[in-house]
C-alpha cells in the first residue's frame, strides 16, 4: 500500500475541489488519528484507528458476488467428504473468492470449567481428580516428593478456596503460599501439562491462501509476516481466539491479543455443530481490505457449515 497524496485524490476520483483543499482536509483527518504520514512530504495512510471507524461508521453493503457464492456452496457437503476435506474445500473457496488467507477452525467443545479437586496421596504418586462443568472428570497419577505428603490437605483446602473466589474456575498459582510451594509446583505443572494435551488433540484447523497473504504489498519485508508464519506453523488456532460471542468479528492491527497479527487485519464468524461445538471462519489479511465483502463471506460460509453439522 503506497502512501495517497492529495493530487492523485482528485485526478482519481474526480473531487470538484481543489487539492489544497483535499490537502488541509487529510491533515485534519490525521490530527484526529484516521489518517498517518509514513514520512516528510509523503501522501497519507490510513490508521489502524481509521480502518475502525471505516467499519464501524462507513461500511457500504456488502456485493451482489457474495450471493454467487453462497449459491456455490451448495454443491460442497459432508456427503463424499471427511470433515477435514470438507474444511479444506472451503478455505480454499473463500481465499479464491476475497484473495485473503482463509482458516477455518475444527468445532470444539466449549472451555470447561474447573469445579473440584481431590487428591491421593499413593506412595511416591498422587493420584489427582479434576472435576469439571458437565461432570466430566479426568485422572492424572504424577511423580510426588514424599516430602510434600503433609501438604496435601492444606493444598486442597487452598484449591477449594481458589474456586470459590474465582467463580469461573481459575487458579491463582501467584498467590499460593511459600509452605504449599513445594505440592504446588508439582500440582500447577500437571494441570497445565493436562490443559495443553486437550487442547492439542481438541482444536486445530485449515488454511489456505499464505501465498495471497506474501503477495500482499504491506508484508513485502518478510520480517513483517514472519511471526505469523510461525504461529500458523505451530499454533494456527491460536489465530482465532475463542473468547468471543459475537456472530461476526473483525480485529485490526493491534486489536488482536496475539501480537503476531499487529500488522494485519482477521475478520472472523462462528459457526455450531449439532451438539453445541464450536468453530470458527476467518479471513486473514492487511488492514487495507474489503471488510464488507470479507464480514459477508465469512458469515455465509460459517451458515453453511452450520446448516451441514446441525
Amino acid at each position: 500500500m503506497e502512501p495517497v497524496g492529495s493530487k492523485a485524490l482528485v485526478r482519481r476520483f474526480q473531487i470538484q475541489a481543489s487539492s489544497s483543499t483535499v490537502r488541509s482536509d487529510m491533515g485534519a483527518l490525521e490530527n484526529r488519528g484516521l489518517l498517518t504520514q509514513p514520512y516528510p512530504s509523503a501522501g497519507r495512510v490510513p490508521s489502524p484507528q481509521g480502518y475502525r471507524h471505516y467499519v464501524n461508521c462507513l461500511l457500504p453493503p456488502p456485493g451482489v458476488a457474495v450471493q454467487h457464492l453462497e449459491s456455490e456452496l451448495t454443491n460442497i457437503s459432508l456427503r463424499l467428504a471427511a470433515l477435514d476435506d470438507l474444511l479444506w474445500k472451503l478455505a480454499r473457496r473463500l481465499t479464491d473468492f476475497t484473495g485473503l488467507m482463509s482458516l477455518i477452525t475444527r468445532p470444539v467443545r466449549k472451555q470447561k470449567t474447573l469445579e473440584k479437586v481431590r487428591l491421593v496421596q499413593s506412595g511416591e504418586r498422587l493420584l489427582v481428580m479434576l472435576v469439571e462443568s458437565s461432570n466430566d472428570a479426568s485422572h492424572l497419577n504424577v511423580r510426588f516428593p514424599l516430602e510434600a505428603v503433609g501438604e496435601l490437605e492444606a493444598m486442597e483446602t487452598w484449591i477449594r478456596e481458589q474456586l470459590f473466589l474465582s467463580r469461573n474456575g481459575s487458579l491463582d498459582w501467584s498467590s499460593l503460599p511459600p509452605h504449599l510451594h513445594m505440592s504446588g509446583t508439582v500440582l500447577r505443572e500437571a494441570i497445565q501439562s493436562h490443559r495443553e494435551s486437550i487442547s492439542t488433540l481438541e482444536t486445530g484447523a485449515v488454511f489456505h491462501g499464505i501465498s495471497q497473504l506474501v503477495a500482499q504489498p504491506e508484508f513485502s519485508q518478510s520480517n513483517s509476516l514472519r511471526p505469523l508464519l510461525e504461529l500458523l506453523d505451530s499454533q494456527p488456532a491460536e489465530v482465532l481466539p475463542m473468547d468471543q460471542h459475537e456472530p461476526t468479528r473483525v480485529w485490526i492491527g493491534s486489536e488482536h491479543p496475539h501480537k503476531a497479527l499487529v500488522d494485519c487485519a482477521v475478520v472472523l464468524a462462528s459457526y455450531r455443530s449439532s451438539n453445541e461445538e464450536i468453530g470458527q471462519v476467518a479471513l486473514v489479511g492487511p488492514m487495507r481490505m474489503a471488510y464488507s465483502t470479507a464480514m459477508a463471506s465469512v458469515r455465509t460460509v460459517a451458515d453453511h457449515l452450520s446448516r451441514i453439522l446441525t
